[in-house]
């Protein structure tokens, strides 16, 4: 049923790229029309063939329902690409590559695509980015993986009684999703973009996808105003979006200086004094040229959105090195952001410093605390277990995609561009396109297994998952 809902509301969103076809008097509506027909007849009838019929979900059942979704949903997205005339393995990279809000593209030239297929990309990160968001916040502490039992304890108000169902978030974090993205797209529209660019842009941004409308991104427009407003937009759609509005709801704005949101902005401040550093002391920009550069790729980087307003692989080995570093760092926990997400390192560092105490003192007892949160070992041991299945699927996938045929460096950066949802590239030997259809298909499953924390999929694949 719950699968047949999200199918559903797929085809009901592909009839948004008919309408514009319609708009401009374009006959490729009916692609449009004929992908929303398939997908509203599975999805009704998986919703009104199973309705009534779910009482509760055991954690088994969460982990597949989660994965069928995702995956359901992502294959579907696809059709309209296949209709207009992509192969399957293309279609299927971009399809999954929206759903995810990773944001890469196997078009050699954007600007070529019908608006219709631009908006569809779109409309793909925003539902993706939304989808996310609930899924982090509602089923993911439920199933313990990564140690989101903390970051459940930091979305609670002072009773503890925030959002106490499933139901009752989504509202809330869906009303706070299109404020945002109505927000940035006024403000985008008001610097100079057209509505249909604006359009599209706010839903990449919010969703932290990155996909634009021009191969050059949003160094296309060569404007400093739309840099500042989406480098913006991009940190708040990085920040837990139920968080927005607890803080609303509570007037408690001490918490921009506590939990994930302020070690955030420390991390942000921090990277952007050293990329600033950097580009001033080569003379690479002007020093107020480079204070807007370090600020819109280090957001764009750590967000995992992957916008680019310049080529930063041009400023030196030390940039390209503190690329990957920005990546892999990650936004909040309950954004719409991928990669590691800052809380698991602040454990990770909390881990570090009780062990170095420890090592000296054997016999002193720590607890484990992140700010003023107690972790406990079992939240511990999902945070590390996640770190070795993150970082071991780094090592396989890279090691499968070198054979097939790919040199190193650009199989690395892809997998790392793809598990962590950034979606930009950090070698210029090769891009999306000219990768051959199977590694296409598993950097798309790499894209799912990124978006879905990795330990989600992973455990589908143990026997004793499917075992009574």
């Amino acid at each position: 049923m719950i699968c047949g809902y999200f199918i559903s509301v797929l085809g009901i969103a592909m009839l948004a790229p008919a309408m514009l076809d319609l708009y401009h008097h374009d006959t490729n509506w009916s692609i449009f029309v004929s992908a929303s027909v398939v997908a509203m007849f599975i999805g009704f009838s998986l919703f009104l063939s199973n309705r009534g019929k779910i009482k509760e979900i055991s954690i088994r059942q969460a982990y597949l329902l989660t994965v069928l979704s995702w995956t359901s949903v992502g294959l579907l997205a696809t059709i309209p690409f296949v209709f207009s005339g992509m192969s399957l393995t293309d279609a299927l990279f971009e399809g999954f590559s929206g759903i995810t809000t990773t944001g890469a593209s196997v078009s050699s030239s954007i600007e070529k695509l019908p608006p219709s297929i631009l908006l569809w990309r779109a409309v793909l990160n925003g539902l993706g980015g939304v989808g996310i968001v609930i899924f982090a916040t509602a089923l993911l502490p439920f199933l313990g993986i990564g140690g989101m039992q903390l970051f459940q304890r930091e979305n609670s108000d002072v009773n503890e009684k925030f959002m106490p169902k499933i139901s009752y978030m989504a509202k809330r974090i869906i009303l706070v999703y299109v404020i945002l993205i109505g927000l940035c797209l006024f403000s985008l529209k008001l610097a100079g973009m057209t509505w249909f660019d604006a359009l599209c842009h706010s839903l990449s941004t919010i969703s932290t996808s990155g996909s634009s409308t021009h191969n050059a991104s949003i160094g296309a427009y060569n404007s400093s105003s739309i840099e500042w407003i989406i480098a913006l937009f991009m940190f708040l759609g990085a920040c837990p979006l139920a968080f927005f509005y607890n803080l609303i709801a509570s007037h408690q704005f001490g918490q921009l200086r506590s939990g994930q949101v302020g070690a955030f902005i420390k991390i942000l401040i921090f990277y952007v004094a050293i990329m600033w550093g950097w580009l001033s002391y080569n003379d690479i920009y002007t020093p107020l040229d480079a204070l807007r550069q370090a600020v819109f790729t280090v957001i764009s980087l750590t967000s995992s959105t992957g916008y680019a307003s310049a080529d930063y692989l041009q400023w030196g080995a030390f940039a390209a090195t503190a690329a990957l570093i920005f990546t892999l760092t990650g936004g909040c926990s309950g954004s719409t952001s991928g990669s590691v997400k800052i809380f698991r390192w602040q454990v990770i560092i909390a881990q570090l410093k009780r062990a170095l105490i420890t090592t000296t003192e054997p016999n002193r007892m720590l607890p484990l605390k992140v700010g003023k949160i107690n972790v406990s070992s079992t939240a511990a041991n999902s945070v590390v277990i996640f770190f070795m299945a993150y970082f071991f699927s780094i090592v396989i996938i890279t090691t499968i995609v070198s054979l097939c045929g790919v040199d190193f460096l650009t199989a690395f950066s892809a997998v790392i561009n793809c598990i962590t949802n950034v979606g930009c590239t950090l070698s210029n030997n090769m891009s999306y396109a000219d990768f051959s259809d199977t590694v296409k298909i598993i950097l798309s499953f790499t894209m799912l297994l990124g978006r879905l924390e990795v330990m989600t999929v992973l455990v589908l694949l143990c026997k004793n998952f499917w075992q009574r």
